[in-house]
This record gives C-alpha cells, sequence and structure tokens, in this order.
C-alpha cells in the first residue's frame, strides 16, 4: 500500500481546523477555508444552498458513483437570554451535557463581528457562597457565561454588541503528547474532515485514477441531524459516512484501529457494503475494530431517512470521550486513512 497518511500534515491541518470556531448554524468560516484549500489543490467542487461543500474527482467509471461525507459542524451554544446580573443563558446546539463543558472558556461571536471572551460556569460556583453547589443539577437554569468584560447588567452587556442568537463556540484546548495521542474539542468530525482533505490532496498530487466518479462531501449541520440529506447526485451507489467511533464500557472501539459501525441508533447499516470493508481492512492488515453506536447517528442514516436510494456504511477513528474535550491516537487516524484509500481505489462490492 502507498504510503497515505502523513502524521505531521495531518496533525497541522487538523489542528488548523479545530481552531475554527464552528458550531452548527455557525459554520462560513471554516467552508470558506476547506474552499480555499480544494482551490488551492485544483478540485473541482460546488457549495449547496445550505453551506456544504461537494467536491469530485472523475473515475474510470463515470456511471456509477460513490460518496464519502465527513462534518466539519460541532457542537456549540446561543444565546438564550441576556440576564439581569450582565451575565448569559444559554440553549445547547448539538446533544452534549452542561458538565462536559463547564468551567470552559468561549467566545461569543456577536452579529457586528465581534469575539467576546468569557468562561462557561455554574452561577453558583462559589463554594465560600453556595454550600450546595457540587450537588447542584447542571442545566440550562444553573449554568451561565461569566463575560470577560464589565457587564453589571443587560444593559451593560447589550452595549458591548451582545444580543440573544449570537453563538457561542467552545476552547478547543488542542494538544498532542509525544506517544501519539491528539487531545481537543471538536475532534468529532473534524479528524474525519481532515482524513477527507489529506486523501484528495493524495489523490491529486500522486495523479491516482479512481475506478468510480466519487464525491466528498464536507457537510456543515450533521450535529443538528441532517447533514448530508441533499444534493446527492443520483448515480451515487455507495455513500459512506466518515466518523468517529464511539468508546465506551462494551464498545469495540479503541484509540488506535479504524472503527467499522455496523448498526447505530438507526438501525443497521448496509451489511455487505458493511462487511466489504471488514475484508478490505483483513486482506490489508488494517487494524480494524467492529461495533455497534447505541446513542448514535450519521449524514448516512440522515441521507437514508431522506429517501436516497444507497448503499450505506459508516467508519473512521476511535475517539475517546465523545461530546467533551476528547481525545484519539495518531495509530487510530493511519487506520482509518489507510481504509478510506483502500475503499476509494478499490472495485465496487457488486463488481468484485
Amino acid at each position: 500500500m502507498k504510503n497515505v497518511f502523513n502524521e505531521k500534515n495531518t496533525i497541522n491541518l487538523l489542528g488548523q481546523l479545530v481552531n475554527i470556531p464552528s458550531p452548527s448554524g455557525y459554520t462560513k468560516t471554516i467552508m470558506q477555508f476547506i474552499g480555499s484549500y480544494l482551490h488551492d489543490l485544483g478540485i473541482e467542487y460546488k457549495q449547496t444552498n445550505k453551506g456544504a461543500i461537494i467536491a469530485t474527482i472523475k473515475g474510470q467509471n463515470d456511471s456509477f458513483h460513490r460518496l464519502l461525507t465527513a462534518h466539519t459542524d460541532t457542537l456549540g451554544a446561543m444565546v438564550k437570554e441576556v440576564k439581569a446580573n450582565g451575565r448569559l443563558k444559554l440553549t445547547m446546539i448539538g446533544g452534549f451535557r452542561w458538565n462536559a463543558v463547564e468551567g470552559e472558556y468561549c467566545t461569543i461571536h456577536t452579529a457586528d463581528g465581534k469575539k467576546i471572551r468569557g468562561t462557561i460556569l455554574m452561577h453558583e460556583t462559589t463554594v465560600h457562597v453556595y454550600k450546595e453547589a457540587g450537588d447542584l443539577k447542571r442545566d440550562d437554569n444553573h449554568i451561565e457565561v461569566r463575560i470577560d468584560e464589565k457587564c453589571f447588567n443587560a444593559d451593560d452587556v447589550r452595549k458591548i454588541g451582545i444580543e440573544v442568537g449570537d453563538f457561542v463556540s467552545f476552547d478547543p484546548r488542542f494538544e498532542t503528547t509525544e506517544s501519539g495521542f491528539i487531545k481537543s474539542r471538536h475532534l468529532d468530525d473534524k479528524a474525519s474532515t481532515t482524513l477527507l482533505l489529506q486523501l484528495v490532496k493524495f489523490i491529486k498530487e500522486e495523479k491516482i485514477v479512481l475506478p468510480y466518479t466519487t464525491h466528498f462531501y464536507i457537510s456543515n449541520n450533521e450535529e443538528i441531524g441532517y447533514g448530508g440529506n441533499s444534493n446527492v447526485p443520483e448515480q451515487v451507489v455507495e455513500y459512506i459516512a466518515v466518523d468517529m467511533g464511539a468508546i465506551g464500557d462494551g464498545q469495540s472501539s479503541d484509540e488506535y484501529t479504524v472503527s467499522i459501525c455496523a448498526k447505530d441508533s438507526s438501525g443497521p447499516y448496509h451489511y455487505e457494503l458493511t462487511h466489504y470493508l471488514v475484508n478490505l481492512a483483513k486482506t490489508n492488515e488494517i487494524p480494524y475494530k467492529l461495533d455497534i453506536y447505541p446513542y448514535y447517528g450519521s449524514d448516512a442514516s440522515a441521507a437514508i431517512r431522506a429517501g436516497y436510494d444507497v448503499k450505506h456504511a459508516l467508519f473512521g477513528p476511535g475517539i475517546e470521550a465523545s461530546h467533551a474535550y476528547e481525545r484519539t491516537h495518531v495509530d487510530s487516524l493511519k487506520a482509518t486513512a489507510e481504509l478510506l484509500f483502500t475503499y476509494v481505489t478499490s472495485p465496487m462490492d457488486s463488481e468484485d
């Protein structure tokens, strides 16, 4: 197998992506970055009305197409209320728990383009004042943003430009270790987005001719359920979501292999295509784990619900502590990159 995984370049690009704020609904900047990346490579792409990007590489067979997708949108929040105490009440974007972001630094993105810093805290954080600080429920009524400006009341907050509906992004705190771990918020799914972009670059630079026309769909609304459920070309036969593998008790996935999903909350993925991927991993000695994710949905399952007649499958790097401060290892990124390349250069399952 060609050396498809460049560790240094992959980590550098991943660091760039996670440091571009992009909670669902606020993804214009990161999609512009991806558009520029593809333009510099000379890759043809189009942008959907919803802001997603679909890059296309024509293959030898232009009658049957493949599509691979990853998403750049992340968890985040919006300002629900400007409180009388000069702090902000939030509403969630995406499925996480408030304890996962308690104490995190954040940025409020105002409608006039300001970026105002703050910290997400319990209202009753000070243990010297609030006896029950540790026992109170972490919910919308107790979590607030402490703004790093002199704001003593709601009027002060509005004077600096903050209003209901402003987006709030969480600091990623991207970090790598000598032992090969990568720690950051938003590895879901910017790790997979990075791998798709690196794959496109490798195909272009190595002048690799794909057996089938292949679309690389970078979606921007997956965390709220409908990222990749439109604009799928009618020639697409196989639809692959490249997204994180879920790690925890009872799970097979880990941080060192590529995780192939057999079933999630939407139901089973296409059996034959899933096991075709398993056989590709086995034949090419790519470390993998086959798994079921109990509380999970993907862009591939969104496309199925939207009515697309495609074979759908899901695989990606194993991500520890999903929807919190996440972690993976370069071994998992490498295994995923190798399966991606092996898949896009292989015959379709029905023709094998």
